[in-house]
Formats: C-alpha cells, sequence, structure tokens
C-alpha cells in the first residue's frame, strides 16, 4: 500500500452544515434505523459497479486476530473476513444490527454483536489486535473522538483499518460536492462528503501506515496503528 508522505494538517470541520443542523447522535440512530431494510439496495451501485466491494475485500485482507468492526451497519464486511478471526461488531443503530446478524447466521460466521456509540466504546485500552470501520466517519458527529477511541482499544502495534470516502481529488467533481454538501448530507443520514480522511487521522492522534486513493480521487483505503506504537 501506498504511503503517504503528506503533510500533517488539521481537520475542518463541515463548511456548508449549519450547526443547528447537525444530526444528533439519537436523530441518526434513528435515521439509519429507517434505513436498515433497504440499505444494500441503495448502496448496490457503489459496491458493484464503482468497486466499493473490491477496496472492502482487499483492504480487509489484512485483519487478524481478534477484530472489532466499529459502525458495522448491515454486516456487508463479514463475508470479507479472512476465515479465522475473532469477529466483534457493534452499530449505533439496533434495526442494522437486526440485518447483520442474519448475515452472519447465513455465512455461519460467529459474529459477537453490540449496540454500541463510536466514540464511547465499552471494551478496555488495547482489546484487540484489529479495529475496522468502513465508509462510517462521515457520519459521526465527533469523528475525531470515534477515531481516538479506535486507536485505544486497538492494542499497540495493532492495525486500524479504514476505508473512508471524501473531497474528491477531481476538480469538477470536488466542486459538485461542495456545492451540494448540505443537501447530500440530509439526504443521506448525515453523510458528510467533504471529509479529508487522512486530516482526520492524523488530528486524532493516530500513526500512519499507508493509504490509498481511488475511484475518482474519493476513496481513500487507510491503515494506521495506534500513536503509541514505534515509541
Amino acid at each position: 500500500m501506498k504511503t503517504s508522505i503528506a503533510a500533517q494538517p488539521k481537520a475542518c470541520p463541515p463548511r456548508r452544515i449549519p450547526p443547528a443542523a447537525r444530526m444528533t447522535a439519537r436523530e441518526l440512530q434513528q435515521a439509519h434505523d429507517a434505513l436498515a431494510a433497504e440499505y444494500d439496495r441503495r448502496t448496490w451501485f457503489n459496491e458493484h459497479i464503482l468497486g466499493v466491494a473490491r477496496l472492502r475485500k482487499r483492504l480487509l485482507a489484512q485483519a487478524t486476530g481478534k477484530i472489532l468492526e466499529v459502525a458495522c451497519g448491515t454486516g456487508i464486511n463479514f463475508q470479507h473476513y479472512p476465515p479465522h478471526g475473532e469477529i466483534t461488531a457493534v452499530d449505533l443503530s439496533p434495526q442494522m444490527l437486526d440485518v447483520a446478524c442474519e448475515k452472519a447466521e447465513a455465512r455461519r460466521r460467529p459474529v459477537r454483536l453490540e449496540t454500541m456509540d463510536a466514540e464511547q466504546l465499552d471494551f478496555v485500552d488495547g482489546s484487540f489486535d484489529t479495529v475496522v470501520s468502513t465508509l462510517s466517519t462521515c457520519t459521526f458527529p465527533e469523528p475525531l473522538q470515534a477515531l481516538r477511541e479506535m486507536g485505544r482499544v486497538c492494542r499497540p502495534g495493532g492495525r486500524i483499518l479504514l476505508l473512508e470516502h471524501g473531497h474528491s481529488s477531481v476538480p469538477w467533481l470536488a466542486r459538485y460536492q461542495d456545492d451540494h454538501e448540505y443537501a447530500h448530507y440530509q439526504a443521506h443520514a448525515g453523510c458528510r462528503w467533504t471529509q479529508e480522511p487522512l486530516d482526520l487521522v492524523y488530528a486524532a492522534g493516530l500513526r500512519l501506515m499507508g493509504s490509498r486513493r481511488s475511484i475518482l480521487g474519493m476513496f481513500h483505503s487507510i491503515v494506521a496503528t495506534p500513536a503509541s506504537a514505534g515509541r
């Protein structure tokens, strides 16, 4: 995986989303509960035509040992984990977890599922060898806090695997995202699609091990580790 040598900028808040309009954790839970039954259908184009499923498969092949997936949604990642990992998966939405449970049972894959806020993970420090989150930091009310929590529960030297989307590196598409940032946020359950995922990783104090940008410059496959590793 190509390693980024970019400077370490500060994470920036959404530019066109008024503070009063930003969704609370409770509102996000309700929005995702409402989406759960049709979420996989709504994301089919991105997964199978744009190629997001391929990115998931490539990144999650690196997951080993005790694995925590944060904001697992409908369990779309379960099919991509290596066969011998011990998986715990959490999400804010009980309805999403119900769909994820069905997928785990259909694949006969033991998965421990819990309703949990990404910003307040109920695990002791260093509990997991690998922490995974995909297409989720864009919806967390406080993404830096969620990433810091992922770093806290990952063991020193462990891996944090992130697949995130954000501001495109293609100028015309980036302008379109800027112009429609608030409308997209409202229509897609609090998704902020102008974030800079690498900025968030740096600002959360994680140590970047490698990153790859793809699909119109919007998607980032990121491998990081807790900041304490290597000190």
